[in-house]
Parts: C-alpha cells; structure tokens; sequence
C-alpha cells in the first residue's frame, strides 16, 4: 500500500474535516492530520508518532517544547498531554497510533 501526502491531504479537504484515517493494521492507525489555528488535542489512550508533512510550528509534548519541520518525527507516549502551536497555514503532520490501549511498556 501506498499513501501520498499529496492525496491525503485532498482525501482530507474532501472531508473537511481535521484528521482522516487512511490505514488500519492490527494495532497500526495511520491519520493525516490538519488543525487550523488552534490545536485541540487531548491525550491518547495509545502510543503515537507524529511525522510532519508541511509547514512549521511548535510542538508541546509533555514539559518539553520543540520546533517542527517537514520530516521531523516526534514519539508521544499514551497519555501525555501534547499539542502544535503557532502553526503555518500549510501545517500537516502523519500520525500513526500504535499497540495495546495504555501503551506499550518500556
């Protein structure tokens, strides 16, 4: 299977809608994911990896706080509060959720 960011993103303004899930596996969800202006994610019940497609910002994960580029890949463990802020127009991230409900153990 192949997804294109390209595709995802016009499967998802089709939508018109903040996230679309493109792929399920076992455990694996695979989303594309666009807030506008604000983000306002709550924390998950699963593990999750953000890899970003588009555009720049922040991201809060935890206490910590990072800059975001095109490529970039931040891990969430479940259960942490976390969220983009002072996000480009162009933002877009990939994010895929993963393993047992509560996370996996380290």
């Amino acid at each position: 299977m192949k997804i294109n960011p390209k595709e995802a993103l016009q499967k998802l303004a089709n939508q018109k809608s903040k996230f679309l899930k493109l792929f399920e596996h076992g455990s694996l969800s695979v989303e594309i994911y666009k807030p506008i202006k604000v983000d306002l994610q709550k924390p998950h019940s699963y593990d999750e990896v953000y890899i970003i497609v588009s555009g720049t910002g922040h991201f809060i994960n935890g206490e910590t706080k990072s800059t975001v580029a095109p490529g970039d890949f931040f891990f969430v463990p479940a259960g942490v509060a976390h969220r983009f802020e002072n996000f480009t127009e162009d933002f877009s991230t990939w994010v895929l959720f993963y393993g047992p409900e509560g996370g996996e153990a380290n």
